[in-house]
């Protein structure tokens, strides 16, 4: 028998990975809860828009004054429910957020006025002709647990800025920092229609999805993506997909092995290696190898794991057992196929559940899990090579293309080969670091996405390109319009000659035949 009652949506918990602690529960909310809250969005919309660039841009200079005043208390509340360390809250979330709202404020009027086309065709000179940015309308956002404060934001703070009207869904692990962005965003004076949070499990998400939504950004793992595309395809609904890497990191025969070994160790470790951006493949020199895992252990080893809310940590803990056990799946897979551990490669129960030792692995290869799919955890595992090309091939051999890194004391060098990593980001001499600044486009290439967030192009992905001409000579009929005929053949075909031929005679003759085409009479 029909009815109109909808079952309930599980309840979602927010809990402290470090102690597994319930912070909160929250209920989840229904399919048919998420559609009017997107309608309700579409409505704010036309108004939002209408409110003008300029006034959205002092909205978000009210937004960054309100989280530099609120940002240890947003980066406590960032580690107590994603495990990260206070320090590495504040540098990579408070600080992304931050700076990627002074790189709208600065830009976004810039960025999103009327762009003037001219033409260089003769035909059309009489023509002028501009690009208009338009809103897509409601934007869909499904974020995840990694970043749970600057990847949200920053994708928002840009769609706001554009226009577009905001529905929010976190993961489910991590709501209360999504609260936290909806709280400091009403306070700055953003209307409560115009951003909103959806609360829920992967149900929700799905929700959002088939809700009429215009566009729909989504960071997660590859299989989610690419489910999203082909339901997003079904209705042509743009999307923008991170999909996560396998970062490779390359110590050429030249670099500092004390800068580099340092780079390594916080680029595999940072957020527990639970970043899309993460050193999960460092490939050395064979001549600095020994050296160079020898300098990565010890430092290592001074790492101190413990509650991200203690100031002492630097490696916090993981977010949930299902992603330890990815880890040490992989681990085992790479020490059964011959990988030695240098340092770690078991969990810390000392400390509670969800706690990881940082890894090393040496004598790995393409064949081992470890090298071939995302671990998303404390682990580095380094393989040796030979030369540059061998190098490039092995940062290329995999199915992911996010970010990769190059490690030199020659720059021009670095700069070459970055040239031919397939990647949508490489740094020479520097890693991860590329997410947190404002004018830098994030994404990849192969399965790590498409599309991009972040600086200019992040911004264009928040608008809809209109082209708008306009004739300065309404009232004259256009020479290409009917009125054929061999004369008007022969004029034409001369007009092209006159603005294309090869040589200056041609030209001339072209123009000669061409006279007259301005009074060939039109219908």
């Amino acid at each position: 028998m029909a009815t109109d009652v909808q079952i309930a949506a599980p309840k979602v918990a927010s809990v402290n990975p470090a102690t597994g602690e319930v912070l909160r529960e929250f209920e989840g909310t229904t399919e048919d809860q998420v559609r009017a809250t997107v309608e309700q969005a579409r409505l704010a919309q036309k108004s939002w828009n209408e409110l003008g660039v300029q006034r959205r841009i002092a909205l978000l200079r009210e937004f960054q004054h309100r989280l530099h005043e609120r940002k240890s208390q947003i980066a406590e509340v960032i580690s107590m429910e994603a495990g990260k360390p206070l320090a590495e809250a504040l540098t990579t979330e408070v600080l992304v957020v931050l700076d990627a709202a002074r790189f709208l404020i600065d830009n976004a009027f810039r960025l999103l006025r009327d762009e003037p086309i001219p033409h260089g065709s003769l035909a059309t000179k009489a023509k002028t002709g501009r690009l208009v940015r338009e809103p897509h309308g409601v934007i869909g956002i499904i974020s995840p647990w990694n970043y749970p404060f600057s990847i949200p934001a920053t994708e928002t703070l840009a769609a706001l800025v554009a226009g577009n009207t905001v529905v929010l869904k976190p993961s489910e692990l991590t709501s209360l920092v999504a609260l936290e962005l909806r709280s400091l965003l009403r306070a700055a004076g953003v209307p409560e229609e115009v951003f909103q949070v959806v609360l829920g499990n992967g149900a929700t998400g799905a929700a959002l999805l088939h809700s009429p939504v215009d566009k729909l950004i989504f960071t997660g793992s590859v299989a989610t993506g690419k489910r999203i595309a082909q339901i997003a395809a079904e209705r042509l609904l743009p999307v923008v997909l991170e999909l996560g890497g396998k970062d490779p990191m390359i110590v050429l025969d030249d670099a500092d092995v004390d800068t580099a070994s340092s780079a390594a160790v916080w680029g595999a470790f940072v957020n527990a290696g639970q970043a899309c951006l993460s050193v999960e493949r460092c490939y050395v020199h064979r001549s600095l190898l020994d050296l160079f895992r020898r300098a990565c252990a010890e430092k290592t080893k001074k790492l101190r794991v413990g509650n991200g809310m203690d100031p002492q940590t630097d490696i916090g803990p993981m977010i949930h057992e299902r992603q330890l056990q990815v880890v040490e799946e992989h681990v085992e897979d790479a020490m059964g196929r011959g990988a030695q551990v240098v340092t770690g490669g078991a969990r810390l129960p000392e400390l509670g559940a969800h706690f990881y030792a940082p890894t090393i692995l040496a004598d790995v290869t393409h064949e081992m899990r470890i090298m071939r799919e995302e671990t998303f955890g404390p682990v580095l595992p380094i393989m040796a090579f030979d030369n540059d090309e061998e190098a490039v091939r092995l940062a290329n051999d995999s199915e992911y293309g996010l970010a990769a890194s190059i490690w030199t004391r020659d720059r021009a060098r670095g700069e070459r080969l970055a040239r031919k990593i397939q990647a949508g980001t490489v740094m020479v001499n520097d890693l991860i670091s590329c997410f947190g600044i404002g004018e830098a486009p994030h994404g990849g290439v192969k399965a790590s996405g498409v599309g991009r967030t972040h600086g200019r192009f992040g911004l264009e992905e928040m608008v809809r390109i209109k082209y708008l001409d306009s004739d300065l000579l309404p009232r004259m009929k256009k020479v290409w319009w009917y009125g054929y005929g061999d004369n008007f053949r022969q004029q034409i075909s001369g007009f092209l000659d006159m603005q294309f031929a090869p040589s200056i005679g041609q030209r001339l003759r072209g123009a000669l035949r061409a006279a007259g085409i301005l009074w060939n009479k039109k219908l």
